[in-house]
């Protein structure tokens, strides 16, 4: 317990067990993954909570905090200046976090809660993804509720505030925040911001930039000395070419550095929502859509659907066997923290706290324990191990030493397997259930059989994970 959290002690009604401080992070050797200091992959299984500091009394947040820690989370990502009109609107306990909009004047109160969340997080075993500013605080072509305050000269100051204060804590500093990098000051102003993090934080924590939907921090940040690590954002639609298009872009990057997926589409998400909304009204949607609590009670005037579960889960399985070192989860609830009657930034089915049960948040955790029982920082995605045409959207990887391989279907279907590809004498072959975590074994091969597998045949469960296991491997059962 941090010395500012005995202030605060007090104020906690119930107790929780006490985990292991998340250790410090660095870049894998490879430079392809994040890893622990005993060099195994850290597994980025984040979730969008961007008004988590903004929103949330400090009994929410223990809340949402406990949730995330059982459900297999690893990493917190929320915004200091919140994008729902962060420097206006104050916290949950009166507190604006700048005094007179000026970023050299951070309110002591405010921090104080912020403070609260980071310590909570840790004591659960989680990182924060900090990102010290929504991205609508700085000029961009898209802009938001503001105001415009940072120039190179505050930007620089501010992270020095912050990079002192959180130095100690487990903390990854995200830069950005939906935006795009208009013109080279705006630039200087993110790499004042970052450079002043990487030095008041003694190189501690490792830094990216979260950008505008269907780019990555690539585009302007590539060769930035303080940018340890790429991250990019997909947009909200489903089965999106564009994560292929920007993990590649980001991995393809000189310096090699890792790529993590930082928004996904979210769950219950209308599916290209800009497309019926009118972002000039308070509801956004017309209101014969909604119901006295802002809630979607007319689900059909979105003609493209929602993001489901199953499009999170191939999401999800798409970034790790396509070589991304992280992924973040996101609902559309939760990302807001909305409540019944809160001015609405994007309509939604249902509020903060009934969002958190939702069935593909759930599953987050059966993607962490695949990475818990087969090395990530091993992964190398692709592979010349399938025999023929693959069903569509599929995806494989196998690791750089031959003693697993993978191949995700999202639709399930067969496929064969060309085995003289693979340096395995012998393998075991099971199917891994993304929704449920559990495995079923298929049987043992050898090198000389070039076997097809078909995935179980069931509506409920429509992805399968093909799990290839060199007998010399002796992996755990998933």
């Amino acid at each position: 317990m941090s010395l500012r959290q005995l202030s605060i002690a007090s104020l906690l009604l119930f107790t929780i067990s006490l985990q292991a401080s998340p250790p410090p992070l660095q870049i894998g050797e490879n430079g392809r993954y994040l890893v622990e200091p005993d060099g195994s992959a850290f597994i980025w299984i984040g979730d969008t909570a961007w008004e988590l500091f903004h929103k949330l009394d400090r009994e929410q947040a223990l809340h949402y905090l406990d949730d995330r820690a059982a459900k297999g989370f690893t990493v917190v990502q929320a915004v200091v200046l919140a994008e729902l009109n962060g420097l206006r609107v104050p916290n949950a306990y009166g507190d604006l976090p700048l005094h007179d909009l000026d970023p050299t004047r951070p309110n002591e109160a405010y921090f104080q809660h912020v403070d609260f969340i980071v310590d909570e997080a840790e004591k659960r075993g989680l990182y924060i993804g900090m990102l010290p500013t929504w991205g609508d605080k700085v000029p961009s072509s898209n802009p938001g509720a503001g105001p415009i305050v940072f120039n190179p000269e505050n930007a620089s100051r501010f992270g020095a505030f912050l990079g002192d204060r959180y130095k100690s804590d487990p903390i990854i500093w995200i830069l950005g925040g939906d935006r795009e990098v208009m013109n080279q000051n705006v630039k200087k102003t993110w790499d004042a911001m970052g450079r002043s993090l990487k030095a008041s934080s003694e190189g501690k924590q490792l830094l990216t930039y979260h950008p505008r939907g269907n780019e990555t921090s690539a585009t302007w940040f590539s060769d930035s000395d303080w940018l340890d690590f790429h991250m990019y954002q997909i947009g909200h639609e489903p089965r999106t070419a564009n994560l292929h298009r920007l993990l590649g872009k980001s991995r393809q990057s000189q310096p090699v550095k890792p790529v993590v997926d930082g928004e996904p589409a979210y769950e219950d998400i209308p599916v290209r929502f800009w497309n019926y909304l009118d972002f000039s009204t308070p509801t956004r949607a017309p209101e014969h859509v909604l119901d006295e609590n802002g809630y979607i009670v007319k689900p059909e005037y979105f003609r493209d659907g929602f993001i489901t579960p199953h499009d999170v889960r191939i999401h999800a399985y798409w970034d790790f066997l396509g070589g991304a070192a992280g992924h973040t989860y996101g609902h559309n609830a939760v990302w807001q923290m909305y409540r019944p009657g809160d001015p609405i930034a994007l309509p939604t089915l249902r509020d903060w706290r009934s969002a958190l049960d939702r069935p593909a948040a759930a599953q987050m955790i059966h993607l962490r324990s695949l990475w818990e029982k087969r090395p990530l920082e091993k992964l190398v995605p692709g592979g010349d191990f399938i025999a023929s045409s693959p069903p569509k959207h599929s995806i494989w990887a196998h690791s750089d030493d031959d003693s697993y391989a993978l191949v995700y279907l999202p639709d399930g279907g067969a496929v064969a397997i060309d085995t003289s590809a693979l340096a395995m004498p012998s393998f075991t072959a099971s199917w891994y259930n993304p929704s449920t975590g559990q495995s079923a074994a298929i049987g043992s091969f050898t090198q000389s059989q070039s076997p097809t597998f078909t995935a179980p045949a069931t509506s409920a469960y429509p992805d399968w994970l093909l799990v290839l296991d060199s007998s010399r491997a002796d992996y755990p059962d998933l």
